[in-house]
């Protein structure tokens, strides 16, 4: 990350009695990013971001807006806005009434506050009448609109977002998933997103945050922790992964090419793992070479839209997973005796 970040957190720590829930986390944001925090139930997250919207108080460390200490100020005063899960829209008040009331409570004139009202209803592109349209007429893809047009409505330089899509049907969920991003393209604003969702994070942020027992395990752009994942428990969050332990001359269930090892400069040295993700695996012809194979049968075959996944028994007992585009589908029937195989450079070493 370049330049001065908008939002830095300094050995942030919070505690509960004797749990630890963050672990002295240091972050830097910087401006107009798009960041998505994720990790498992208990990593923290939900803690972090109540610290970042002023709703509970570290027992250490600071948060700084740009020079400004802003755990210093009141959770009303801050410069930033909140879009929770539930979306806390007033369902019986009128749409242009729930947008404006950041405005109504900071003293904003009528006049300016719906002229700021319609701006954003043409922003978050819902028609002019909505302005007096009741919620609870609108469907659940537009609260959600009206929620972000509320959270824009004073012009805040952060909004956060405590899993907001998380109660939506999938079909809703992917088209506001990239209307989300195209809205952080046309603001420019800086979003932090709370998500246990890895393909929200994926499709949506400029960087991933992974979060373990209160402390962040990686931080890296979408495609970088995929591929190259820090630790073993990073690389099993962030999807499906085939995993072999090294054994100190070589790796568990594959036969691994000792020349393209060296050439990779990469040591099995005990504690780590070669990874390799389905879709990086391919079927290959009896006999075949390749700087990583293993041998085994098929032994089931999912048919996944657009792709198909194999579960492949090695001859060891180790499954392992490949997954293909559709067209690339192999002919083979169940219990298919096949080598499965990849160039070293798909592969990674990570650490158990």
């Amino acid at each position: 990350m370049s330049g001065t970040p908008i939002l830095r957190l300094a050995g942030l720590l919070k505690k509960f009695d004797s749990f630890t829930a963050l672990d002295s986390i240091d972050l830097e944001v910087a401006e107009g990013e798009f960041l998505a925090i994720v990790g498992p139930s208990g990593s923290g997250k939900t803690t972090l971001i109540r610290l970042l919207v002023g709703m509970d108080e570290q027992t250490e460390g600071s948060i700084w807006l740009r020079d400004q200490r802003l755990d210093r100020v009141p959770a009303n005063r801050r410069p930033t806005c909140m879009v929770f899960q539930s979306l806390a829209l007033f369902p019986h008040r009128k749409v242009g009434e729930n947008i404006e009331f950041p405005l109504k409570i900071r003293g904003v004139d009528r006049a300016t506050r719906k002229a700021r009202a319609m701006e954003l209803l043409e922003l978050l592109r819902l028609p002019p009448d909505y302005y007096d349209k009741r919620v609870q007429q609108c469907s659940g893809g537009e609260r959600q609109r009206i929620a972000l047009a509320r959270a824009l409505a004073f012009d805040p330089e952060i909004l956060f977002f405590d899993e907001p899509l998380s109660a939506l049907d999938y079909r809703l969920r992917k088209t506001l998933e990239k209307e989300l991003k195209d809205l952080h393209a046309r603001t420019g604003k800086t979003f932090v997103y709370i998500t246990h969702s890895l393909e929200e994070a994926m499709v949506m942020s400029d960087r991933i945050a992974i979060m373990r027992a209160g402390r962040i395990e990686q931080i890296g752009a979408p495609e970088e922790i995929y591929a190259r994942p820090s630790s073993r428990f990073v690389a099993e969050f962030m999807g499906e992964v085939n995993l072999f332990p090294a054994t100190g001359t070589g790796f568990a269930h594959v036969a691994v090419d000792p020349a393209a090892l060296a050439r990779a400069g990469i040591e099995p040295a005990a504690g780590h793992c070669l990874m390799v993700r389905p879709e990086g695996l391919e079927m290959l012809a009896s006999g075949a070479a390749a700087e990583v194979t293993a041998d085994g049968v098929l032994t089931a075959k999912y048919v996944l839209g657009s792709r198909i996944q194999y579960l492949v028994t090695l001859d060891d007992g180790q499954p392992v997973t490949v997954e293909v585009l559709r067209e690339n589908a192999v002919d083979a029937a169940e219990g298919a005796a096949l080598r499965v195989g990849c160039p070293l450079s798909r592969c990674h070493l990570v650490p158990e």
